[in-house]
């Protein structure tokens, strides 16, 4: 690992915000952050709220990076990037698709907590409708179903013509045997949380578990690191927020834009589900595609979002742990 920049220069820019979402997703209606400046510009630290130490120091680590290092050379300016559906009523989703201008991919949250698949029909039913034939809809059950549930759903979401099923159940094993149950379906399987949350990323892609990876700069440990699992994995990858400001965006952006290959429409357009952001012109997707570029906010625009002063008391001090946890790292070498 680098050597760390002192703890007083990450915290002399440090500002903690609270950005409202337009519809609860993640069970949460605001997002919060840290955005602070390093010498190659703005950065993010925004490990969700109920993660360790351990895990959130990853996504520092990655901060780190991006703030103190130059991004790789890109090879693409600009990347297409899909719609996100929250798990929604049905009747709410073209509100929602409204707020993605020109996207011609939708990926559909489903099998979320307290609903059920009569919910997931539905939903998936008004985004196919609304995307029309050519659209391409994917959907996202973030580990919610074990094996035998995930291969009932997706039989009854298989007439939506669906372009992949994002981590439909939560383990390696239970990936592998729905990956054969369906096999004849030629729907492929994407694994997000088998990556990003694992002690060995490559594990999903040795086990013939996954058709190909969802991978987040943050939760990676920051872009190259990203970068090197996709590579070793060698399957096609798509590229994902974890719900960031538009600074984490840019950070995304700089890993979609450094993949040599990038096949699929990316999870990078979910600036489009806050209300209000870190900078005057979000990073918002323009004919379903956004700019390589990099945020910078302005004292004004971090004013306007900025947490309430206990929210910011508690982020800092658990960036300050991160940091000692990152420090003990390079101590070991």
């Amino acid at each position: 690992m680098s050597p760390l920049p002192p703890l007083a220069d990450v915290l002399a820019t440090a500002r903690v915000v609270a950005l409202p979402l337009a519809t609860r997703f993640r069970g949460i209606r605001t997002r919060e952050a840290v955005v602070f400046e390093g010498p190659e510009g703005w950065t993010e630290f925004s490990p969700f709220a109920e993660y360790g130490d351990p895990e959130a120091a990853t996504w520092l680590a990655a901060a780190i990076e991006f703030g103190w290092h130059p991004t790789p050379p890109p090879v693409r300016a600009s990347v297409a990037v899909n719609a996100t559906v929250p798990a929604v009523a049905a009747a709410e989703v073209d509100a929602v698709l409204a707020r993605y201008d020109g996207c011609r991919t939708a990926k559909v949250k489903v099998a979320e907590a307290g609903q059920v698949l009569a919910d997931d029909v539905a939903r998936v039913r008004a985004v196919r409708a609304a995307m029309g034939p050519e659209g391409r809809v994917r959907i996202d059950a973030n580990g919610g179903w074990n094996v035998d549930e995930a291969e009932r759903a997706v039989h009854a979401l298989a007439e939506f013509d669906l372009e992949y099923v994002e981590q439909p159940c939560g383990e390696v094993e239970e990936l592998a045997q729905l990956r054969e149950r369906i096999g004849y379906l030629d729907i492929p399987i994407a694994a997000d949380e088998s990556v990003r949350k694992a002690d060995d990323p490559l594990r999903v892609a040795r086990a013939g578990a996954a058709d190909l990876l969802v991978i987040k700069a943050q939760p990676l440990g920051g872009v190259r690191a990203a970068l090197a699992i996709v590579a070793e994995a060698g399957l096609p990858a798509v590229v994902s927020s974890a719900l960031d400001t538009s600074v984490g965006l840019s950070m995304g952006l700089a890993l979609a834009a450094a993949l040599p290959d990038l096949d699929y429409d990316c999870g990078l357009g979910t600036a489009a589900l806050f209300t209000a952001d870190v900078v005057g012109a979000p990073l918002l997707p323009v004919g379903g595609s956004l700019s390589v570029s990099r945020a910078t906010p302005t004292t004004a625009t971090l004013d306007r979002v900025e947490a309430p002063t206990d929210r910011c008391g508690w982020w800092l001090q658990r960036l300050a742990r991160c940091y000692r946890l990152l420090e003990d790292d390079v101590t070991r070498g």
